[in-house]
């Protein structure tokens, strides 16, 4: 049978995923020779216990239990008129199905729910990180207009370019700043694109290029979401 994914939001009975969810997070900083900051176990099961997290799991079989596939928290900063969407990481075995999008989605679904007024922000390196947040409304912007919470910055302490972070007096890194502005109205057009509310016509010339949209896009179908790839998407 193809996997399904389940996603749920964070509670205190997925504190034990609290290790390999930060293992996984070390890991993935590695393979692609960039800095992360460090989270601890604790941390992450704080997050857990408040309901600011996404957790994902693979089901291979009905009978057999779910598999850590996925995960994402969220933070705020600036007294809450800043959310991060972070600690975005998809198993390596998972990876190409659609899950990340599905996980990002449901973060942003409930950055928004908690705090609707705020703005969602983030800093990577990946650049499939970088498709899913336009695809959601983000547009990139310099580090000025992140926010400003020391504690935020501090927490790049443990990354290897933190020192980059430093000679440019926090301005830029290697990093990319992406922000999702309520009152922005690009955010409005980038999310009315990708969910083909407005017509885009090209060129013939210009065919040639990549679609606008990921072609790993998900698509919603009742309460269910399936990727191209044959995966199903379920938001528990």
């Amino acid at each position: 049978m193809p996997v399904r994914f389940s996603i749920e939001i964070g509670a205190e009975r997925h504190s034990e995923y609290a290790e390999i969810i930060c293992r996984s997070i070390e890991e993935a900083a590695r393979a692609r020779g960039t800095g992360i900051a460090r989270r601890t176990p604790e941390y992450i099961i704080s997050k857990l216990r408040e309901g600011k997290a996404v957790i994902a799991f693979a089901v291979h079989d009905e009978n057999a239990l779910p598999e850590f596939a996925g995960f994402c928290y969220i933070e705020t900063w600036g007294g809450k008129k800043y959310v991060a969407n972070s600690g975005l990481i998809v198993r390596p075995e998972y990876r190409h199905s659609g899950i990340a999008r599905a996980i990002k989605q449901r973060a942003f679904e409930l950055s928004r729910e908690k705090y609707p007024e705020a703005k969602l922000f983030g800093i990577t390196t990946s650049h499939a990180v970088m498709k899913i947040n336009t695809d959601l409304g983000y547009v990139p912007v310099p580090f000025s207009e992140l926010t400003d919470d020391d504690e935020f910055w501090n927490g790049c302490r443990s990354c290897p370019n933190f020192d980059i972070l430093e000679r440019t007096q926090r301005r830029m890194c290697l990093c990319t700043g992406m922000l999702c502005d309520p009152d922005d109205p690009r955010t409005y057009i980038r999310q009315a694109i990708h969910k083909h509310v407005i017509d885009i016509t090209l060129s013939e010339k210009e065919e040639e290029h990549p679609p606008l949209v990921d072609d790993h896009a998900v698509f919603a179908a009742d309460e269910n979401i399936f990727s191209k790839s044959g995966h199903e998407v379920r938001n528990a």
